[in-house]
């Protein structure tokens, strides 16, 4: 009888588990697990802290014993694996004192990831710090909240989970203070992007403070020190700056490792000891747009993970393909999800991007309820190659971001953006959806027909003698314009052209960038020189509010 073990339990190596099973009812199945709890909801537990999951069993997704029942598996909960002996091809482990040695023919490893804490003075003195991974951890915030009611929280890194977190305590009725060493929050988005998340949290009382880190602790933990010197009082403090693969198991057994130590797997997730394998969390993938070396510690992959690496197993060939990083996050009544790379990453890459930012509505304008959809898409400005999206928004943002992942997962360009169909009705979406319309603007920038310029580029092309055309009625200007921009509103811009110098250089905007484009497309063929301003006022005032007027 063949006997596989499984080194950790959630979603890789429970995925693998019960696949295993499915494929091999003979093999005798072992799962090694950590901790008390073997499968359980780990994206579910910030809601528990505010009370929108309410019930704490609802996040144990299966027990040992319906695992048992179930799949006829072997669950050994509160085992935590020592070493492992790749030439006896044994495993070691302990439970409650004592340790256990078990064979394998096959052995999986899944220990996932670990909170990274940063070396911080004081924090071992520090008696209210806490990390959220596990039930574990959950309890104990939840144990610390119970015994003195704190008042004042700080999340330490702008995260998905510390956005999470951020928004949880807050609902709790908690102030709460989130700092972040990047220049803005969610620091996988660019900063134009993630600025909305950061006006939603200040808008809702979180205070928001970047580009500082926690540097001490004082008074067992009740004092943060940042680096300009600012000293905060807290009750609770959550360090979410990040993760780091979870692999001395795997480096002890002589098994090699590579990016921050990730685990170093094939393409069928064999690592370079025969016989072993691994996936989730603590393995390096390749990200499939760039082709390199990543960590991507996220649910959905770890899940495909270990089903992949069991139909390997069972002899059905299944291809470790690599990840893109599709992800999303709430905060408050706010979405932002992203997907592939971002621009920055592209840029310091060396990559030729091309952007664009659309601002549509998530269903029929005209249908009560419908909400705006910032969409920022990626590519290659002479293939139309996806490398990335972004999108914030209300609602809607999930359908679009996922879209677009699915573009990229399929090798689409930015040419087949608007060739995609959707179901259409008024309270679903629009005839034409945010994700055709961002690839229109996308096939006007590569076919020639707009010229655009990003928002931060702006003021570069005003100093160097542009003028701003802005194509807003008089109303609009009401809640806000540009300093020393010419108004001209696009439905008299015919009608006004006279008042233009054709050996001017115009940047030309208005709300969103569709009616600056109409007005691009008017003016180029009048013989004017003419760029559009990417993403228009409403991104403009987003990010720089400070650099605008207003009545």
């Amino acid at each position: 009888m063949e006997k596989i073990i499984i080194v950790g339990g959630v979603a890789g190596g429970m995925s693998a588990a019960t696949r295993l099973r499915r494929l091999k009812e003979e093999a005798e199945i072992i799962i090694f697990e950590k901790g008390p709890y073997v499968s359980f909801a780990n994206c579910g537990l910030p809601y528990y802290v505010s009370g929108e999951i309410s019930e704490r069993d609802k996040l144990l997704v299966q027990t040992p014993e319906a695992l048992y029942d179930r799949f006829r598996l072997d669950v050994r909960p509160e085992h935590e694996v020592l070493s492992i002996n790749p030439e006896e091809k044994t495993v070691t482990a302990a439970h409650h004192g004592k340790q256990i040695t078990e064979s394998y023919d096959k052995l999986i490893l899944s220990p996932g990831a670990k909170a990274f804490i940063p070396p911080v003075e004081g924090l071992d003195e520090a008696e209210n710090v806490y990390t959220l991974r596990n039930v574990p951890d959950l309890d104990k915030i939840m144990n610390r909240i119970d015994q003195v009611d704190p008042k004042e929280a700080v999340v330490v890194g702008a995260g998905f989970i510390g956005i999470e977190m951020a928004e949880n305590l807050k609902h709790r009725g908690i102030d709460v203070t989130i700092i972040e060493k990047a220049p803005h929050v969610l620091p996988p988005l660019d900063e134009e992007m993630a600025v909305f998340v950061q006006n939603e949290l200040k808008e809702k009382g979180v205070k928001v403070i970047t580009s500082q880190s926690a540097v001490a602790f004082k008074e067992k933990g009740r004092i943060i020190v940042l680096e300009d010197g600012k000293e905060f009082k807290t009750d609770l403090t959550i360090m979410s700056v990040g993760v780091k693969p979870e692999s001395s198991l795997a480096e002890h057994a002589g098994i090699e490792l590579g990016l921050r130590g990730g685990i170093l797997v094939d393409d069928t997730y064999q690592t370079s000891v025969k016989d072993i394998y691994a996936v989730g969390d603590a393995i390096v993938v390749k990200n499939q747009i760039s082709q390199e070396d990543a960590l991507i510690s996220l649910a959905s992959p770890a899940n495909r993970q270990g089903r992949q690496v069991a139909d390997n197993i069972a002899g059905i060939s299944r291809a470790n393909k690599g990840s893109i990083g599709t992800a999303i996050v709430r905060a408050f009544d706010m979405t932002a999800a992203s997907t592939g790379l971002n621009e920055r990453q592209l840029r310091q890459a060396g990559k030729d991007v091309a952007s664009v930012h659309t601002l549509s509505k998530d269903h029929a304008g005209y249908y009560p309820g419908a909400t705006d959809i910032t969409l920022k898409v990626i590519f290659d400005p002479v293939s139309g190659t996806l490398y990335g999206a972004q999108g914030v928004g209300v609602k809607g943002v999930d359908k679009r971001i996922d879209v677009i992942a699915t573009a990229i997962k399929g090798g689409l360009t930015v040419f087949d953006l608007p060739e995609l169909e959707f179901t259409y009705a008024p309270p679903f979406g629009s005839a034409k959806d945010p994700v055709n319309m961002a690839g229109y603007a996308a096939l006007n920038i590569i076919e020639g027909l707009s010229d655009s310029i990003q928002w931060h580029e702006l003021n570069r092309e005003l100093k160097k003698g542009a003028v701003l055309l802005d194509v807003r009625t008089e109303s609009e200007l009401e809640s806000g314009r540009f300093p020393n921009a010419l108004n001209i509103p696009l439905n008299d811009l015919r009608d006004r052209m006279d008042e233009l110098d054709k050996e001017q250089e115009y940047i030309i905007s208005c709300r969103s960038g569709q009616r600056s484009y109409i007005g691009e497309r008017l003016l180029k063929q009048s013989g004017f020189k003419v760029k559009n301003l990417d993403g228009a006022y409403a991104l403009y005032q987003a990010v720089r509010p400070e650099e605008l007027e207003y009545v």
